[in-house]
């Protein structure tokens, strides 16, 4: 485990509580930007912080449009300290499974595109943007993805284009993370709090 994400760890748990009794910690970049490895790893530092993927709460036929189902089925519960309950999407059969249980714990990652929406940042009690360029991130993702899901990326890209005109994330982190040769290197984002971080 990289020493940056052990001081990290540290500095989430120390947070005040910022969804009731839960450390919501917004993981947010562009598609392809490494996000779900990141919090994967992140998570693994904060001795298995659950990870709730925005994939999950996405659907093809809302990309961005999904705010109301994270409020109802995720956050609102979370305030009332109660367990969760969210449907996660299947991207292969196009429809929502059975639900998912999320209960309350100290820290909960949220990532996706999108995590540092305007409606979610309330919420959160730090927000945390992956600083890779959007059309290298873009490019990964078509690399990772393959052929198969190129129509897919061909209408996401300006999908995602729209939504961070209209509703940018970046501007308001608290951190910017940033892979380096081993592991990763976190900064103080725009809006960052360095009081008290350890990197």
């Amino acid at each position: 485990m990289s020493r940056p994400l052990n001081g990290l760890a540290r500095t989430l748990r120390r947070l005040p509580p910022s969804c009731g009794p839960v450390r919501l910690v917004g993981v947010d970049g562009h598609a392809g930007s490494g996000k779900s490895t990141f919090a994967a790893e992140l998570a693994a530092a904060l001795g298995g912080a659950p990870v709730l993927h925005l994939d999950d709460i996405a659907s093809h036929a809302e990309l961005f449009d999904w705010t109301g189902r994270l409020l109802a089925q995720v956050i609102e519960p979370l305030r009332e300290g109660t367990t969760a309950r969210y449907a996660p999407y299947d991207w292969r059969a196009r429809r929502f499974g059975p639900p998912r249980p999320l209960p309350p714990a100290p820290v909960i990652l949220v990532e996706g595109v999108g995590a540092g929406r305007r409606a979610l940042r309330p919420h959160l009690a730090r927000l945390l943007w992956m600083e890779v360029p959007s059309e290298e991130s873009w490019a990964r993702g078509r690399s990772r993805d393959g052929e198969e899901q190129r129509e897919f990326w061909d209408g996401w890209v300006p999908a995602e284009r729209r939504h961070f005109a209209d509703d940018p994330s970046r501007p308001f982190a608290d951190l910017l993370v940033r892979q380096v040769t081993e592991g990763y290197e976190v900064l103080t984002g725009p809006v960052g709090r360095p009081e008290g971080t350890i990197w």
